[in-house]
Order: structure tokens, then C-alpha cells, then sequence
């Protein structure tokens, strides 16, 4: 199995930046994919940004230019690093190994853009 923990939410102004990090362990060796996903306050979650263990990256159209995904340690630990914020980028955070025997989820961490 894989445990999944984000961290480094929070209250950020519009138009300033966060990071977060998402730390797997277990069977790391296992995950093929890490990605982040949003759920906005009363909507479906969303898949903004991933990162494969080759290193290939994917972007919504709504973070593309804003959002930096980036790992070390061989998706270990994977950050998501979030600029120009805006009110609309509220909502928990979550992340997702895909490895070869399922997905795993973490317990998600909240980020609020307010001014």
C-alpha cells in the first residue's frame, strides 16, 4: 500500500503563492503518477496538475502559467507550487498516487485565497 499526506495550505492573499507538499510512503516504488487535484466549496473534484515518475507534467487550462508541479526523490515528494492566486483557487488540495495496484488519496489540505 501507499499513505499519501499533503500539507502546506493556507490563507493567502489574492495574487500571492503557496506551496504544497504531498509525501508518500510504503510502496513508493509502486506509483506511476502523482496527481493534485481541487474541490472548490460544493463542487465535483478536479485534477489540476500531475507528474509522472518519467517526469512528464500536465496542466488544466485553469492553472497552466500559475501552478508548478515538481518532484524529487522519485515522487517521494511531489509540490505543487502555486502563484498569482486568485479567489476562485479556494478549496482543499488533495493528492493522488496511481500506482500499479490502485489510487490512493490523501486527506486533502484546505486553501483559501481572501482578501
Amino acid at each position: 500500500q501507499v499513505q499519501i499526506v499533503e500539507s502546506g495550505g493556507g490563507l493567502v492573499q489574492p495574487g500571492g503563492s503557496l506551496r504544497l507538499s504531498c509525501e508518500a510512503s510504503g510502496r513508493i516504488f509502486s506509483i506511476v503518477v502523482i496527481d493534485w487535484y481541487h474541490q472548490a466549496p460544493g463542487k465535483q473534484r478536479e485534477m489540476v496538475a500531475s507528474i509522472s515518475s518519467g517526469g512528464s507534467t500536465y496542466y488544466s487550462d485553469t492553472v497552466k502559467g500559475r501552478f508548478t508541479i515538481s518532484s524529487d526523490n522519485r515522487l517521494k515528494t511531489v509540490y505543487l507550487q502555486m502563484n498569482s492566486l486568485k479567489p476562485e483557487d479556494t478549496g482543499v488540495y488533495y493528492c493522488k498516487g496511481d500506482t500499479t495496484t490502485g489510487d490512493y488519496w490523501g486527506q486533502g489540505t484546505q486553501v483559501t485565497v481572501s482578501s
